[in-house]
């Protein structure tokens, strides 16, 4: 494994040396947060904008592209999904977490630009369930995603 690293980090593309920083950004956060490894390679740092509303800033790499040049639809949708999850996570007692249950996505533009912002907002937030909708755009305005989930409370073990 060693010598491929160093193969790439020698003669890969800047692209390939790219997502090669990608994963290690993805351990470290796993790491230093207890993130996920997706959260980790799309650099996931989110923050409230208001009570009831969560936002992430990311910048669009070379891993979220599918062949096409465009944001793989998987990546929107799995952004949607952290900024909804973390709001409620966020929101929850100790003790508590949040698992989606069930989440609809409608792609609205194609993902193209520099930079995606995505803004969940808390709908309800019952004992059991909560429910959220997320919209994803780009640095210009364009909405890319709308989301809504919902989400299952669970005891911590």
């Amino acid at each position: 494994m060693f010598q491929a690293l160093k193969e790439i980090t020698e003669t890969g593309t800047q692209e390939e040396q790219e997502i090669l920083r990608l994963a290690v950004q993805a351990v470290r956060q796993k790491r230093e947060r207890g993130s996920a490894y997706p959260s980790g390679f799309l650099g996931l740092s989110g923050e409230f904008t208001e009570e009831g509303t969560y936002r992430f800033h990311i910048r669009i790499t070379p891993y979220m592209l599918n062949r096409g040049g465009i944001v793989h639809g998987g990546i929107t949708a799995t952004l949607a999904d952290s900024t909804m999850g973390s709001l409620i996570n966020k929101s929850l007692p100790e003790g508590k977490a949040a698992v989606t249950v069930e989440m609809k996505v409608n792609y609205l533009e194609a993902g193209t630009g520099q930079e995606l912002i995505s803004e969940a907002r808390l709908i309800r937030l019952g004992r059991t369930l909560a429910f959220a909708d997320c919209k994803v755009e780009n640095e210009r305005g364009k909405q890319i995603v709308h989301a809504t989930a919902t989400f299952a409370i669970i005891d911590l073990p």
